[in-house]
Parts: C-alpha cells; sequence; structure tokens
C-alpha cells in the first residue's frame, strides 16, 4: 500500500499591536519553514481580529505571537478571543519575544499554549510546535 505525502503543517506568525520590530519574528518564522512547515507571516502591526480572521481563513493549525512591545498579556488574552469569536477556538497561540519570567503563568492563565522569552533556542521552539500541531495517530 502506498502512503501519500501529508501536506505541510500551517502556521502563522504574527506581530500584533504597534510593536514594529519583527527581526524574531522572521527568525522563528524562516526556522518553522526550514523545519517543514508551511509558514503565514501577517508582517507587522496587525490588529488582534484580522490576525483570527487570517487564521482561519488560511486553516492555520497554530498561531504564534511575537510580542516586544510589553503588552504581551492583553495582546494574547485578546487574540485567544477573537479567534473563539471567529470559530477558530481549537488553534492554539503560542507567544514569544520580550516577557518577564512572572508573566509567563499568567500567558498560560490567558491561553497560551506555550511561551518562549527571548534567548529561547529555536530548536527548541520548533519541536514544541511539533508536538502542538502533532495530528493524532491514524488507526490501521
Amino acid at each position: 500500500m502506498h502512503r501519500q505525502a501529508q501536506a505541510p503543517v500551517r502556521v502563522l506568525v504574527a506581530k500584533p499591536g504597534l510593536d514594529g520590530h519583527d527581526r524574531g519574528a522572521k527568525l522563528v518564522a524562516r526556522g518553522l519553514r526550514d523545519a517543514g512547515f508551511e509558514v503565514v507571516f501577517t508582517g507587522i502591526r496587525r490588529r488582534v481580529d484580522d490576525i483570527a480572521t487570517t487564521a482561519v481563513q488560511e486553516d492555520v493549525a497554530l498561531v504564534g505571537l511575537s510580542i516586544l512591545s510589553g503588552a504581551h498579556l492583553a495582546l494574547t488574552r485578546r487574540t485567544v478571543e477573537a479567534l473563539r469569536a471567529a470559530g477558530g477556538d481549537d488553534i492554539p497561540v503560542v507567544v514569544g519575544g520580550t516577557i518577564p519570567a512572572g508573566d509567563v503563568p499568567r500567558l498560560r492563565e490567558a491561553g497560551a499554549a506555550a511561551v518562549y522569552p527571548t534567548g529561547t533556542p529555536l530548536d527548541v521552539i520548533v519541536a514544541d510546535i511539533r508536538a502542538l500541531t502533532a495530528s493524532e495517530p491514524e488507526e490501521d
């Protein structure tokens, strides 16, 4: 029996709010692409509602937020809420950027499936996203 190759997992990398720094987001997007993911990159200064709409329209398996502005708690909470409102409540949200250690549990409470403070190794991010987007094993 010949198995058909599966399509790459689609993920969305987004820069919500007014933060204009995108070097980290581009680095992560490139690392995910090189690891076999299909990456949709929104660019900078995106509205939360637009990120949620794009995630649902593009049928992504995960949303990654890159936030350096200090507004990570509010932006994460608002993104999770916007995804629910747009019908994407099954799409996990991960957050990376300038995040104090004390805010990691608060981000998890706000709905983040994972949090990556500045300096998190790219291979750790890729492995976590693989695990978060792994589909259910097929039954024989």
